[in-house]
């Protein structure tokens, strides 16, 4: 009853304000003073107001928003870990059976990599047109600047 009264009171004291600022030609300005302090005598006449007294002082509501929060705190953690391991749980058996496939046989002294893992010899090292053009690159952006 008391949020009822303060809500009528502040709407009452926003439309009166909002006649003043009409008195001096500011129409813009007090009409949306006047939609802005309508706002609460709405959520009166809505129940709204009712509503959260009933909340706030509720401690089953309190209750509720505590078991909310666990909940909440519960499903980030859960997806933080999930996260930092790499996945649900059937990712993670997929990635470890599929590292199983891939690993050396049982019978063999050295990993089964196959014949042409590694080239015999390098190739022989191509001219380095590359670098020299980035450095003059480079140069042309310092003279640029003066440096």
């Amino acid at each position: 009853m008391i949020a009822e009264t303060v809500c009528s009171a502040v709407s009452a004291a926003g439309l009166g304000i909002a006649v003043v600022t009409a008195y001096r030609k500011r129409f813009l300005a007090a009409a949306r003073i006047a939609a802005y302090s309508l706002v609460p005598i709405g959520l009166v006449m809505t129940g709204t107001v009712q509503w959260l007294a009933d909340t706030a002082f509720s401690p089953t509501a309190w209750a509720g928003f505590g078991v909310l929060g666990a909940a909440w705190l519960l499903f980030s953690t859960t997806r933080a870990v999930e996260r930092r391991r790499g996945g649900t749980r059937k990712e993670r058996r997929e990635a470890r059976a599929a590292g199983r496939r891939e690993a050396v046989a049982p019978s063999a002294s050295a990993p089964s990599l196959g014949p042409g893992a590694r080239p015999a010899t390098r190739p022989a090292s191509a001219p380095r047109t590359e670098s020299a053009d980035d450095f003059s690159d480079i140069e042309a952006i310092l003279k640029k600047h003066g440096i």
